[in-house]
């Protein structure tokens, strides 16, 4: 058997006020006659956040509307625009939550890589090392700062840039920068976590070393939805510390059904990742039942409404355009279900399960 050789992130800078040294932590990197570009999150214009971002010389901040998860089209426009008018640049440092995180990170590997970001959709494609590139979680849940994966949308398809060259550089880990999010997207994302946990902790990839990850991040995850009562400063360092854990467990291993066929409803939907993770998940008691029985009672005790009726009225066609980018994560099934999977979830079962949502 030949085992893989893994990258994960080298530095990481954990701690409440922690957002404050990034300056100072970036400062090695920084060629004087290359600015360092910031993707930040549209949602922290005007705020308290982006005045403090330690802009020098030519640095510039890039707002990222996150209305709709990344696509292949806007990674590439980012990356011509920036190589026309700087060449290159000291780094690319994301401040947001997952779509800003994979946004940083498609960017920083496409300013040394030629062509299209379509090109390199799939696992370890990449030729050319990335430019230093920083991760800054404000929500937690989605395991995009620490994981070899940056999922876009293209034309054909929505599938991550899987590789060695994708995980950040630096990843400065501020439970501050997460006070307040919105409720139920707090909740969604922070299930994208959970079902990271449960897909890996019950895959046929499962190993030593995802379930020691897998098992850490499940519990921190009961204690914040489950045990508390009420939502304090300690559940946003749980929840931090449960996020880079969960993304941690499946870089031995793999996410499930939940994700793969989450991918077909954001593909054609725009539904947004962690919202269509707990759309499908709520509906997969047949093969996750114990993770499913505790998912519902998050829900309920959270008071949160997961969508229903989002594939009422489809095509067949649209269906079918599901159905197929679904059966593209070949990965994601076969640690659900094993080598055989296609006869286990065949397509017209795939059908079925879509119609229920």
């Amino acid at each position: 058997m030949k085992f893989r050789n893994f990258p994960m992130v080298p530095r990481v800078v954990y701690g409440r006020g922690s957002f404050d040294q990034t300056s100072e932590i970036i400062e090695e990197k920084r060629n004087k006659e290359r600015p360092f570009i910031f993707l930040v999150d549209k949602v922290f214009k005007e705020k308290e956040l982006s005045k403090n971002i330690p802009l020098q010389g030519k640095d510039i901040i890039i707002y990222i509307d996150t209305t709709d998860e990344p696509k292949t089209k806007g990674i590439d426009e980012i990356r011509d625009n920036l190589k026309e008018e700087f060449g290159t640049v000291s780094g690319i440092i994301g401040i947001g939550g997952g779509s800003v995180m994979d946004a940083a990170k498609a960017v920083a590997i496409m300013m040394n890589n030629e062509g299209s970001s379509t090109q390199y959709q799939g696992w370890d494609l990449v030729k050319n090392p990335a430019v230093y590139h920083v991760g800054i979680p404000t929500i937690s849940g989605t395991g995009a700062e620490v994981s070899r994966t940056c999922i876009l949308t293209g034309p054909e398809r929505k599938l991550g840039i899987n590789s060695d060259f994708t995980p950040f550089d630096q990843v400065i880990l501020d439970p501050a920068l997460t006070k307040g999010v919105e409720k139920n997207q707090a909740f969604f994302t922070g299930m994208d976590c959970y079902i990271h946990c449960i897909e890996s902790l019950t895959g046929t990839y499962l190993n030593a070393f995802s379930k020691s990850y897998g098992e850490k991040a499940l519990d921190l995850c009961q204690k914040v939805y489950v045990q508390k009562s009420e939502w304090d400063d300690e559940s946003d360092e749980d929840l931090m510390m449960a996020s880079w854990h969960g993304g941690m467990s499946i870089a031995y291993s793999q996410v499930g059904i939940a994700h793969a066929v989450s991918y077909g409803l954001s593909y054609l939907l725009g539904t947004h990742h962690g919202v269509g993770n707990c759309i499908v998940f709520d509906r997969l008691e047949k093969y996750y039942p114990e993770g499913v029985k505790e998912f519902k009672y998050m829900v309920e005790k959270n008071k949160i409404e997961i969508p229903q009726g989002i594939c009422k009225g489809l095509s067949d066609e649209q269906f079918d355009i599901m159905i197929n980018v679904s059966y593209g994560m070949v990965p994601l099934w076969e640690n659900a279900l094993g080598k055989d999977w296609q006869k286990i979830m065949t397509k017209e079962k795939l059908r079925a399960l879509y119609e229920e949502m």
